[in-house]
């Protein structure tokens, strides 16, 4: 399954490597299409690839990071 999907994500975790982490943490790969990162915020917009659960499992640990997640839809 591949999910698209834009994330905001707050300041305080401009220094963590949250991408990083989901990928290591649940069996997922992502790929960056395009982003944007400041001091105050910074976005993203991402297709992450995996099973459905492991998909969505790190939309649940993103949530309880504080990023925001629109859009989500399923791509070919």
């Amino acid at each position: 399954m591949k999910i698209r999907t834009e994330l905001t994500f707050p300041g305080e975790l401009k220094e963590e490597a949250i991408v990083c982490n989901i990928c290591k943490q649940f069996d997922l790969t992502v790929n960056i299409v395009e982003a944007s990162f400041s001091t105050d915020t910074g976005w993203s917009i991402l297709i992450f690839k995996g099973s459905d659960g492991e998909i969505k499992k790190a939309f649940e640990y993103l949530k309880t990071r504080g990023v925001d997640i629109k859009d989500a839809q399923e791509v070919a």
